[in-house]
């Protein structure tokens, strides 16, 4: 009876999977509109579109730093027409930090699709602060323990970790005073109210070029074209030295493999086009698809990697 009730249930799936999509796929971001992620999603849900017949409709869900549309994709029906874009915060970090909160476990209630991209961090400081590389920061940071402050996204947001991590390397100790999101970080730090932060290069870009602030360095191991006289963090003193922030497509975890494999096949055939890779460089971001499988085990090694650095912190669990 088991055998053919799992029979049953694979004909199932497949039949589901040549129908898939017959209806409009909501695709649902974690944070509000004009954001590095609502950027990717709607590039990709236009392509989706595009390809696949039906409409790809992107939602915007912020609040509780992702959580609020974490949670409303992990206890959708598992059918395939609830997307989210979820990133490095929502679906690695936000199992550690918030795990008093949630009332799902990422890793469990969700399963990737697909990497989208990854996208480079750049250390960026206000216009006037007298330090315009990561050795003046460290050489001013160390003369001024705990006087030195610093924003983010929020408490446990990737880019506040990426600062902890930074800090860690580098033996400093500085304050912490986290926004509710990146752009209103961003604007205090232009407005010169707080030292810098860790930011994603998109947002950044825009401040960097009209002298609103200054770029420091960038987190990958490779300069970036963009910013060519900016150096990384690495070749400032700290060899191996690398964080960036990644998207990608996760769906509820019991959606039938015939419709994850259609959807997994279709987005990295997307993200391969050359009018994508093209479309996407022009935010300065880079593709980097994989399988369905591939993604599962970056985003357990992601989760894990936090984890520690979460502890390393001690940050509280919220």
């Amino acid at each position: 009876m088991r055998l053919l009730t799992l029979l049953f249930c694979a004909l199932a799936g497949a039949a589901a999977a040549q129908d898939y999509p017959s209806k409009p796929v909501r695709v649902l971001v974690p944070y509000g509109p004009g954001g590095a992620t609502d950027i990717i999603a709607r590039i990709v849900a236009a392509k989706l579109t595009e390809s696949m017949g039906q409409s790809f409709v992107v939602e915007n869900r912020q609040g509780a730093n992702g959580n609020i549309a974490l949670e409303a994709a992990a206890k959708a029906a598992p059918d395939g027409y609830t997307l989210l874009v979820g990133n490095v915060s929502t679906n690695a970090i936000n199992e550690t930090t918030y795990a008093q909160q949630l009332t799902i476990r990422p890793s469990r209630d969700l399963v990737g699709i697909t990497k989208l991209v990854e996208v480079p961090h750049i250390v960026v400081a206000k216009a006037a602060f007298p330090a315009s590389n990561i050795a003046e920061l460290i050489a001013l940071a160390k003369k001024q323990p705990g006087k030195i402050n610093y924003t983010s996204a929020g408490l446990g947001s990737y880019p506040h970790l990426d600062m902890e991590k930074f800090m860690k390397a580098a033996g400093l100790d500085m304050v912490h005073v986290p926004y509710k999101g990146g752009a209103p970080a961003l604007a205090d730090v232009m407005g010169g109210q707080v030292m810098g932060m860790f930011g994603n290069l998109p947002e950044q870009l825009a401040a960097i070029r009209g002298g609103k602030t200054r770029a420091l360095a960038v987190s990958t191991l490779r300069r970036t074209p963009l910013l060519p006289d900016v150096p990384t963090v690495a070749e400032s003193g700290y060899p191996g030295f690398e964080v960036t922030v990644w998207y990608g497509v996760v769906t509820q975890s019991a959606v039938p493999k015939p419709i994850l494999a259609r959807l997994g096949a279709t987005l990295l055939r997307t993200l391969n086009l050359p009018e994508m890779k093209a479309r996407l460089a022009e935010s300065t971001i880079e593709a980097e698809p994989g399988t369905p499988e591939q993604f599962a085990a970056f985003i357990a090694s992601e989760t894990a990697k936090w984890a520690k650095v979460v502890k390393d912190a001690a940050i509280p669990k919220q």
